[in-house]
C-alpha cells in the first residue's frame, strides 16, 4: 500500500506493491511473504484484480456487489464479486470493447459495443445475441422508459435500437459530422450528444426533436487559456435535473445550467489532454474529472482544488464506488488501481476494515511516497543526459525540479561517469597524504596555482616582519588563511598574464614579475635539491653581489621602459594609420563650387578643400615629377619591361584634367597552384633522371638486318 498526501488529503493506493505470479505454489508464496517487505505491506483487496495486458473500461453494478472490467489481450470481460473478494467469472470476446454498460441491477444483462461495429448482448449464462450498426460506434446510452439504445459514432445519425421490439427504429439526424459521446439525464430523460464541432445537441426522446444546442467550443476559450485546434466534446455527464458537465479534447471542463447557454464555470487541467471521464460527488459538491494523466477533484462552485491523483501509468477509465471514498481506475497496465480517500467518504461495507487500518497508519506515520526518490533539477538532467524523460512516468514534476527513483539515479550516474569512484578514491588518498605531510617539518614551498602571487605575499610578509616596514596584520595572513586557500589550489583562480587587464599594467610590473619568476625558479630548484637530499646546506663564503645586481636592475629597468614606450608608439602609429585609411575610404569626392567654398564652415568641422584645374592642365604630384621625367627619357621597350617586372600597369590620360588608372596583374590561386605543381614535378624528374652517355649502339642501322652496322 502506498500513501500520498495532496493538499493535506490522504490518498491510499491499495493496489501498490508486487503481485505474485499465479503459477507459484503456496509454499513459495508464504516464503516470499516472510522475506520480502514489499509483499508483506501489500494489500490484495480483490484477488486477481488485473488484466493480461491492458484494461480499457471498468464499471460497478447498481447493487454494488459486482465490479466488471473489460480489457485485452485477448479481449475479455471479467466480473468480480466484492462479497467474496475474488473473481466470479471471465468471458472472452471476439474483438476489443469500445465501451459497455450494465442494464440490470446485477451482471445478468450486459451490452458491449465492439470496435468492429458489432453490438453484443450477454445474459447471466453468457453470450445471448449479436447485431451490427451501420457506422463505427463510439458511445451509447440506454433509455429505460422506452427500452431504447442510442448509439453514436462516426456519423451524423443517432441510431436507435429498441430492445422490446428487437428492431432498429428511425435514426435521429443531427447537424454534426461525427458524434463522440452521449448521455441521458436520469430524472427527466433528456438525451444529450457531444459533437466533433464542439457542440452539445439535446433531444427529447418523447417527440424525437432537438430542443437545444450548446456551443461549448467558444465558451471553453477563456482568458489565459491556450487552445490548439478546435475543442471537441469528449465527455458528458448530467448532475441532477438541471446540471451538466462537458469535457473537451483540449483539457477543459465546463459546468452548465440547462437554463443558460453560458457556462457557470470553466476548469482547465493544463495538460492539453482530452477529458474522458467526469463524475460528481454529491456529499462534498465535488467534481472528479480525469484525463489520461491525472484525476482532479475540485469544488464545482468555485473550481478550487480539493486533491488530485496521478498514477504511474495512463488512465483509460475511472469508476467511483457509490456512497464511499473508493474509486477504481482502468490503466494502460495489467493491474487495475484501487484508491481509497477517507476524506470523500467511508470505506464500503464489504471492506470496512480499511477504516481501522487507515486510522492506525495516521497514528503511526510510515514512509511517504517520495522517500525512495531523488530530487533532481533540470540542470542535473542535462548533465545525466535524461532530458528526454521529461513528461514520462519516470519523472514526477515537483516545484522547480523532478523526483526520480533513487535506483535509476544511481545507475544512470554510474553510466554517465564510470570513473567517478576512482577519482573520488584518489582525491581522498591525496588529502590523507597531505594531512600526514602537514605534521612534518614545514619547508618553504610554493603552491601549485598562482606561484607569483604567493611569492609577492611572501615578500610582503617578510617586509612586515622587519622593523622598518610594518604593515597591518590582515595582509600578512592570506597564505595561511583558510578563506583564501582555494585561490592557491583551484586552477580556475589562476591569474592570466596574457589578458588585456594584465597587459595594461605590464610596463610597471613586468620587471617585478621577472624577478619573481627568477625567485620561483630558485625556490623550485631548492625544493628539488631538498627532496633528492643532494645538498644538506648551502655553500658558505659566497660573495655578495647586491650592489652589482642593483645597478644591473636599474639598467634593465630603463631598457624595459624604453621597449614598452616603443611598443606603445608603434601601436599608436598603426592605429592612426588605420583611422586615416578608413577616413579616406569614407570620404566622397564632390564637384568644387567657388561660391560654396567661400562660405565660412561650421566650427568643429574639417572639410576637404578642392581646387579647380584649368582646361588642358595636368596635375602632377610633388614626389612623382622626377620619376615621370626620368621615365619619359627611356624608350618604350624599357618602360614596358619595367612595368612587366613590377607587375603594375599604369595608364594616364590628360585629355580632361588628370586621370590615372592602376592595374595589378595577378594570377589566380588555381594558376599559382598549377605552376607550383609543375615546378615540383620538373624538379622531381630532374632528380630521378639518369645520364645515358655511357650507352651506345653497336650498329647505326634502323632495321633488323645484319651486316649494316659497325662491328
Amino acid at each position: 500500500m502506498q500513501v500520498s498526501s495532496v493538499n493535506d488529503v490522504k490518498i491510499y493506493n491499495l493496489s501498490h506493491g508486487k503481485s505474485l505470479p499465479e503459477w507459484l505454489s503456496d509454499r513459495k508464496k508464504r516464503t516470499l511473504q516472510k522475506k520480502d517487505v514489499d509483499i508483506q505491506r501489500r494489500i490484495e483487496l480483490i484477488q486477481d484484480f488485473e488484466m493480461p495486458t491492458v484494461c480499457t473500461s471498468i464499471k460497478v453494478s447498481r447493487d454494488g456487489q459486482y465490479v466488471l472490467a473489460a480489457g485485452t489481450y485477448k479481449p475479455r470481460i471479467r466480473c468480480y464479486d466484492v462479497h467474496q473478494l475474488s473473481l466470479k467469472f471471465e468471458r472472452c470476446l471476439d474483438s476489443d470493447v469500445v465501451t459497455f454498460d450494465v442494464l440490470s441491477d446485477d451482471y445478468s444483462k450486459l451490452v458491449f459495443l465492439h470496435f468492429n461495429r458489432y453490438v453484443e448482448f450477454h445474459s447471466q449464462h453468457g453470450h445471448y445475441y449479436k447485431t451490427r450498426i451501420p457506422k463505427f460506434g463510439r458511445d451509447f446510452s440506454y433509455h429505460y422508459p422506452s427500452c431504447d439504445l442510442y448509439f453514436v459514432g462516426a456519423s451524423s445519425e443517432i441510431y436507435r435500437l429498441n430492445l422490446e421490439q428487437g428492431r432498429f427504429l428511425n435514426s435521429l439526424q443531427t447537424d454534426a459530422t461525427e458524434i463522440n459521446v452521449c448521455d441521458i439525464n436520469p430524472i427527466h430523460h433528456l438525451f444529450a450528444a457531444g459533437t466533433l464541432e464542439g457542440k452539445v445537441e439535446c433531444w427529447d426522446p418523447r417527440v424525437r426533436n432537438r430542443v437545444a444546442v450548446l456551443d461549448c467550443a467558444l465558451s471553453s476559450v477563456t482568458e489565459g487559456t491556450e487552445v490548439e485546434g478546435l475543442p471537441s466534446v469528449s465527455a458528458l455527464k448530467f448532475n441532477g435535473s438541471l446540471g451538466i458537465a462537458v469535457g473537451t479534447t483540449t483539457g477543459q471542463v465546463l459546468l452548465y445550467d440547462l437554463r443558460s447557454s453560458h457556462p457557470l464555470l470553466v476548469k482547465d487541467h493544463y495538460y492539453g489532454l482530452p477529458i474522458h471521464s467526469i463524475h460528481f460527488h454529491e456529499q462534498l459538491d465535488l467534481v472528479l474529472s480525469a484525463d489520461s494523466k491525472i484525476i482532479k477533484m475540485w469544488h464545482k462552485d468555485n473550481g478550487k482544488m480539493f486533491s488530485s491523483i496521478e498514477p504511474s501509468t495512463n488512465i483509460n477509465d475511472v469508476c467511483v464506488y457509490p456512497g464511499s471514498g473508493m474509486l477504481f481506475t482502468a490503466n494502460e497496465d495489467p493491474k487495475m488501481n484501487t484508491f481509497y480517500i477517507p476524506a470523500l467518504g467511508p470505506a464500503p461495507r464489504w471492506c470496512s476494515f480499511l477504516d481501522n487500518l487507515t486510522e492506525e497508519l495516521e497514528e503511526n506515520p510510515e514512509s511517504t511516497v517520495y522517500d525512495d526518490y531523488k530530487f533532481v533539477t533540470r540542470k542535473d538532467l542535462d548533465n545525466l543526459g535524461l532530458t528526454h524523460l521529461i513528461g514520462s512516468p519516470l519523472l514526477r514534476a515537483y516545484m522547480h525540479g523532478f523526483f526520480m527513483d533513487i535506483r535509476l539515479y544511481h545507475k544512470v550516474k554510474a553510466m554517465a561517469n564510470p570513473f567517478a569512484y576512482d577519482e573520488y578514491r584518489k582525491e581522498k588518498i591525496r588529502q590523507k597524504i597531505e594531512a600526514s605531510r602537514a605534521q612534518r617539518v614545514q619547508l618553504k614551498t610554493l603552491p601549485k596555482v598562482n606561484k607569483e602571487l604567493a611569492v609577492k605575499l611572501m615578500e610582503e610578509d617578510e617586509g612586515a616582519l622587519s622593523a622598518k616596514k610594518k604593515k597591518s596584520k590582515g595582509t600578512t595572513s592570506i597564505l595561511s588563511d583558510d578563506r583564501f586557500k582555494v585561490m592557491f589550489e583551484n586552477p580556475d583562480y589562476q591569474v592570466d598574464e596574457q589578458s588585456e587587464e594584465f597587459r595594461l599594467l605590464n610596463p610597471i610590473v613586468s620587471k617585478v614579475g621577472q624577478k619573481r619568476r627568477e625567485k620561483i625558479h630558485k625556490l623550485v630548484e631548492q625544493e628539488a635539491l631538498q627532496k633528492q637530499d643532494e645538498e644538506d646546506e648551502e655553500l658558505e663564503g659566497r660573495p655578495s653581489s647586491e650592489e652589482e645586481e642593483s645597478s644591473d636592475d636599474d639598467k634593465s629597468w630603463v631598457e624595459e621602459m624604453r621597449e614598452q614606450r616603443r611598443l606603445l608608439q608603434a601601436e599608436e602609429k598603426q592605429r592612426r594609420f588605420k583611422e586615416r585609411k578608413q577616413q579616406d575610404r569614407n570620404t566622397s569626392l564632390q564637384i568644387s563650387d567657388p561660391v560654396k567654398n567661400s562660405q565660412p564652415q561650421a566650427q568643429g568641422q574639417s572639410q576637404p578643400q578642392f581646387y579647380q584645374l584649368k582646361a588642358g592642365e595636368e596635375f602632377r604630384s610633388f614626389g612623382d615629377v622626377a620619376r615621370k621625367q626620368k621615365m619619359q627619357k627611356t624608350s618604350l621597350e624599357e618602360r614596358l619591361k619595367l612595368e612587366e617586372s613590377s607587375g603594375m600597369l599604369n595608364l594616364a590620360d590628360t585629355a580632361v584634367g588628370s586621370k590615372q588608372l592602376t592595374f595589378t596583374l595577378k594570377k589566380t590561386e588555381k594558376q599559382r597552384n598549377q605552376q607550383q605543381a609543375e615546378r615540383e614535378h620538373h624538379e622531381e624528374r630532374r632528380k630521378i633522371r639518369r645520364a645515358a652517355g655511357h650507352l651506345y649502339t653497336r650498329g647505326r642501322g634502323r632495321g633488323r638486318g645484319r651486316g649494316r652496322g659497325r662491328f
